[in-house]
């Protein structure tokens, strides 16, 4: 057994040492015509690759994006009906038909801790009063000539509150503008 052993790693020995890659008869100058081919298929597909990859990150970027801004603004529907239970406070509260200081003062503690909760949740009020009169956040029921001293298109009266959510828009103020001296309407 000994004898077959040394016969195998005699033949294994001399194969090693015989040249192995194109035949004999292929000359250098017929097989680059294919690398070169190969090559350029190679390019071709690293390419392709490279922008498909980029294609994916896009996609997955626009798709994580529009997943947050759906978080953000999925509690419009509830912040909207939120926003009834704070002009039913904010009517309790100038209503001079609450019994004792002591409700009073309950009313505003409460409606103190929902704007909070609200303000945590991103809502937030939109300033009227003295300013001056914006489409984008204001809605105008009504004008009325403009005091001295008052510019017109000053917001003379805040008549129920505007919100925004998280900057946008949720609902706008409704106000009173302020018109020059003969333009009364409303």
């Amino acid at each position: 057994m000994t004898e077959e052993l040394k016969d195998a790693e005699s033949t294994i020995d001399s194969e090693e040492s015989e040249p192995r890659g194109a035949p004999d008869d292929a000359s250098p100058a017929e097989t680059a015509p294919g690398i070169e081919e190969l090559a350029g298929e190679r390019d071709e597909l690293k390419d392709l690759l490279l922008r498909k990859q980029a294609e994916f990150e896009n996609f997955r970027k626009r798709t994580e994006k529009e997943r947050a801004e759906f978080a953000r603004y999925a509690t419009a529907e509830l912040m909207r009906e939120m926003l009834n239970v704070l002009d039913s406070f904010e009517l309790a509260l100038r209503s001079d038909e609450t019994e004792t200081p002591a409700d009073q003062k309950g009313f505003e503690l409460i409606y103190k801790q929902l704007q909070d909760s609200l303000a945590r949740a991103g809502l937030e009020a939109i300033e009227a009063d003295g300013r001056p009169f914006d489409p984008n956040v204001h809605e105008a029921v009504s004008t009325q000539p403009a005091p001295e001293g008052v510019a017109a298109g000053t917001v003379l009266a805040e008549l129920r509150r505007g919100y925004c959510l998280h900057g946008r828009l949720l609902r706008p103020t409704m106000v009173v503008v302020a018109a020059d001296g003969g333009d009364e309407a409303g």
